[in-house]
């Protein structure tokens, strides 16, 4: 995941649960977060929670609590943009200090073909025809799965800033073969020091199995 975000941003990931059992310890309010979870799901939200404490230390904070807030997105100490993402084989949190990264958004999927149905769900006619291309030139890549990946972390990077959802619509993503992305905003609301943003860049890698997608919005020089 560090490939896929500015230097001034600090990661950390697992490929999967097996951690030392001091840092699998989660604060009381977390554990009210999970108090009712399927023993799978139990494992991952501690994994990732244990990946995001290594990535604060980078920044110098000790370890707090993470407690999911409005939509799930997790609560970050004050001065610290951060995104948190797991799914099958692999776990992983990225931070940055907000005067640097103002927001990020960070995704894994398992590498393989969305379940049918869902493309036309979450991309639009132009992306889907951008899709074909891409699959005519190289196979070997999900990406359908890429796009789905890509648009959760143009949400990610977008809810903080703004408290508003963002459909699947709202975003244009181009993928590009090269391992980058751009997005354009459909809707307002992003804005960075008083400016509103309508385009984004993001990057991608599809490696061990997994999807990765990450996207920062960086603060101005």
């Amino acid at each position: 995941m560090g490939r896929l975000l500015p230097s001034r941003a600090v990661t950390a990931e697992s490929f999967g649960d097996d951690v030392p059992a001091g840092e699998a310890r989660l604060f009381p309010e977390e554990e009210v977060a999970v108090a009712r979870s399927v023993d799978k799901r139990r494992r991952e939200f501690t994994t990732v929670r244990v990946c995001a404490r290594r990535a604060l230390a980078g920044l110098g904070h000790a370890p707090v609590p993470l407690v999911p807030g409005e939509r799930g997105a997790p609560s970050w100490p004050a001065g610290v943009a951060g995104s948190m993402t797991h799914c099958d084989g692999y776990r992983a949190c990225a931070v940055a200090r907000d005067t640097e990264v103002v927001s990020l958004g960070i995704d894994a999927e398992p590498a393989g073909p969305l379940p049918d149905g869902v493309l036309d769900s979450v991309t639009l006619p132009g992306e889907r025809e951008l899709l074909r291309a891409l699959a005519a030139r190289d196979a070997g890549i999900h990406w359908e799965r890429l796009i789905f990946s890509a648009k959760e972390s143009v949400y990610k990077t977008w809810f903080p800033l703004t408290r508003r959802w963002l459909g699947f619509e709202d975003a244009f993503v181009e993928l590009r073969r090269d391992g980058t992305f751009g997005v354009e905003l459909l809707v307002p609301g992003l804005e960075v020091a008083g400016a509103p943003v309508r385009m984004l860049e993001g990057r991608w890698l599809s490696e061990r199995g997994v999807v990765l997608t990450a996207v920062a919005c960086e603060a101005p020089a």
